[in-house]
């Protein structure tokens, strides 16, 4: 059985609200978790993106094996409870930049009959 760690949106229309979830990773969005873990507001009353989460539980999930989203272990490295994953896009630029500069020519034979 593979575990994630992910969000489960809630809240109105164009108001999201998220709880942040550890459930079979199988299974749709809204379907009932394992366990819920804290929530996640992107846009309170008082201006400060709110996240709460019980540290105890989510250590004890993420030690069972469960990965967390890319959403999630956003929220997670936030939380100093995963550690800061580093960003491959200067590797990225450089493998783009050598394709560009050893595309090999292409021969055109003009045949004349």
């Amino acid at each position: 059985m593979v575990l994630k760690i992910r969000l489960q949106r809630f809240g109105q229309k164009k108001l999201p609200f998220y709880h942040i979830v550890c459930m079979n990773a199988r299974t749709a969005r809204n379907s009932k978790p394992l366990e819920k873990l804290g929530t996640y507001d992107p846009i309170p009353k008082n201006g400060n993106k709110d996240i709460t989460l019980n540290f105890e539980r989510t250590k004890y999930w993420l030690g069972v094996g469960a990965q967390p989203t890319e959403t999630a272990a956003r929220l997670l490295e936030r939380a100093d409870l995963i550690a800061v994953r580093p960003k491959p896009w200067h590797k990225l630029r450089e493998q783009e930049a050598d394709k560009s500069s050893e595309t090999p020519g292409v021969e055109v034979a003009s045949g004349s009959a």
